[in-house]
């Protein structure tokens, strides 16, 4: 079921700020702010211009928590360093050097002012 609300997209699209939470393998915690890079295959796309501890944590664990404005996307996410997520991440990011593509796939959608799961579709 599609969500007939989807303000929440705004709030992870290209430029927006969102905050990028990943774990190490023995769950140890870490949260930065990143800027998003939109959309792309239903999947939002961040460019990791220095980001040494987060691509560390993601070899290890790729169970990541992504939040823009009163919602929380829960999913996967990959490293790419080079290829066409790689090139799309380079060329949102024009002012500084890209060292990874990282893809994130939501797997869950999270309303966080209502507390409530939504349903969604990219």
């Amino acid at each position: 079921m599609k969500n007939k609300n989807i303000k929440w997209k705004n709030y992870f699209k290209n430029d927006k700020e969102i905050i990028f939470c990943t774990a190490s393998k023995n769950g140890l915690p870490n949260g930065i702010i990143v800027i998003s890079r939109g959309f792309i295959d239903g999947q939002i796309l961040i460019a990791d211009c220095q980001m040494k501890k987060t691509i560390t944590n993601l070899r290890g664990n790729d169970n990541v928590c992504v939040i823009g404005g009163y919602y929380k996307i829960i999913g996967k996410a990959k490293i790419f360093s080079k290829g066409r997520y790689f090139a799309a991440a380079t060329k949102k990011s024009k002012n500084y050097k890209v060292r990874h593509a990282i893809l994130v796939k939501p797997k869950k959608l999270i309303d966080l002012d209502e507390i409530k799961i939504l349903n969604f579709e990219l």
